[in-house]
């Protein structure tokens, strides 16, 4: 990945040696200490939109790195879950009122590396923000549940204790929401973690990791090591003493961590991919419709799990939602998510532009597709030195069809033709992934059919198919997942483990299911 940057923007890079050179660096975080890497090297954090801007430079991270981030969580986590979770959770909430002190500067730095607009930078770091006031208020709340017991003079309970050391690793596309998920449940139950953050977005890992030392959050309970995923990330995942792997990327590499996991009988939570799917029945209010299938396909550059990449259509309104959609996306404006006038950022990096770009061919090569609007890469002008891509609609496509079944995680979505609600439940759910659908429709029926029948985590009613609320459970079905939810309450079932308690005040041995319990 790093490579495919370098090739793309060498021309540019030529001669620039000493401006990088007086670029900031930013250290690993280990057991309190902002220290270099074992291996001594860096590597470049680029701005998306400007290739020639370098954000910041970040550790080459071995496993010698990993493994003394690994000691020194593991050295830190008996005080930790000792220290009552309320106590816990009052550390959190100053972390959340110093994001809030920062949300203007982290939401910048955030569109510098990762391309986003403003505004969806911005909903990012007030996601981190919802994430830890909400989780924290569980510090009171790490509710277990007692019950009868089966013989007499006995009581029994469950509680919940720390699942013990994590490893987080965490994409580049919600670069500060996506680890707050994982990192405040995972703090608020006790467990002290090392996280990994993607090679893409380090600095907004880093300024979340930062404003937890400010907060006060014991050295060693929080790691940060940037890296490779190949190298510092696969150290993470395979470490013997890592006790809880929490990964959101690909389905293709989640597959990977689960198997790691699994040999070392590790806890393994995975969010994966995404192939969401906009219903629109005739009786839609098609302004509206639009308005949700342009912000679930191109929001965030389409670079979401939960992105609207297949739209779904009654054939009654059919040549009207496709016109007014295809309108609508060429209107946006494309360019450096630092300027409030741009609707659509750059994608992340060479090699997704390459990867989507290739999906575009696909596309119109596939039998029957038709490119309605977009499909070419944006280099002239003020998009030379970045990675932007039109806004691509393909419409009359078949569900068959590779762009209409692979998840492309780019500025591009496909119309599909259907002929009646049940039709178009079909081709939603025809698909390996199961995390996000939305119906649009006037008719109360058809909604509740459709909620009941789509087998997805998400489901939405008159509305697109991304966004996400930190107190409801997120997470998908299918190759989107492994069963698991991050946020809600039913997060806590991840970072913590059950543990049943009997006690027996008889005086007496009493054997469940063998000694007879009279009435008298």
């Amino acid at each position: 990945m790093a490579q495919a940057k370098k090739a793309l923007g060498k021309s540019q890079k030529n001669g620039r040696g000493a401006a990088r050179a007086a670029t900031k660096k930013y250290p690993n975080y280990i057991g309190g200490e902002w220290v270099a890497s074992a291996s001594g090297e860096w590597f470049d954090n680029e701005n998306p939109a400007d290739v020639r801007e370098i954000v910041g430079r970040f550790p080459v991270s071995t496993a010698e790195d990993v493994a003394e981030a690994v000691e020194a969580a593991q050295d830190a986590a008996d005080r930790w879950r000792r220290l009552p979770a309320p106590r816990r959770a009052e550390i959190l909430f100053r972390l959340g009122e110093i994001l809030i002190r920062n949300k203007d500067k982290f939401t910048r730095e955030m569109t510098r590396e990762m391309g986003k607009v403003l505004k969806e930078a911005g909903g990012d770091v007030q996601e981190a923000i919802d994430c830890t006031y909400y989780t924290a208020g569980e510090g009171r709340r790490l509710h277990g549940f007692t019950t009868p017991a089966e013989m007499p003079d006995k009581f029994a309970m469950c509680v919940r204790q720390p699942v013990g050391l994590c490893g987080l690793v965490t994409p580049w596309n919600f670069p500060m929401a996506i680890p707050s998920w994982k990192l405040i449940p995972a703090l608020v139950c006790g467990n002290t973690v090392v996280i990994k953050p993607a090679e893409d977005t380090p600095l907004s890992t880093y300024n979340l990791v930062k404003a937890c030392e400010e907060a006060g959050i014991p050295a060693g309970v929080v790691n940060l090591v940037a890296g490779y995923g190949e190298t510092a990330g696969a150290a993470l995942v395979g470490h013997r003493d890592v006790r809880l792997i929490s990964f959101t990327g690909s389905t293709e590499v989640g597959r990977i961590v689960a198997g790691v996991c699994a040999e070392r009988n590790a806890v393994c939570s995975l969010e994966m991919g995404g192939k969401n799917v906009i219903m629109v029945m005739e009786d839609a209010d098609l302004d509206l419709a639009v308005e949700g299938a342009v912000w679930g396909a191109f929001g965030t550059s389409g670079q979401r799990c939960t992105a609207s990449s297949r739209i779904v259509v009654h054939k009654k309104v059919y040549k009207k939602f496709t016109q007014m959609l295809v309108e609508r996306a060429q209107g946006l404006r494309v360019g450096d998510g630092l300027d409030e006038k741009t609707d659509v950022g750059p994608v992340i990096n060479a090699d997704a532009l390459h990867r989507i770009l290739g999906y575009i061919e696909v596309g119109q090569r596939e039998d029957g597709a038709r490119l309605a609007c977009g499909g070419s890469r944006l280099d002239k002008g003020a998009h030379a030195s970045g990675y932007f891509i039109e806004p691509t609609v393909f419409a009359d496509a078949a569900p068959g069809m590779r762009i209409a079944q692979e998840e492309i995680f780019g500025p591009v979505t496909t119309v599909i033709p259907a002929g009646s609600l049940a039709e178009a439940v079909e081709i939603g759910n025809g698909v390996r992934y199961g995390l996000s659908a939305s119906i649009y429709t006037r008719d109360v029926n058809r909604a509740f059919r459709a909620m009941q029948e789509m087998y997805t985590g998400i489901f939405y009613v008159n509305s697109s198919t991304i966004g996400a609320e930190v107190h409801l459970p997120f997470g998908g079905t299918k190759a989107t997942g492994n069963g698991h939810r991050e946020a809600g309450t039913q997060v806590l079932d991840i970072f913590t483990e059950w543990k049943s308690v009997y006690v027996d005040y008889s005086g007496k041995l009493q054997r469940a299911q063998i000694d007879e319990v009279n009435f008298e």
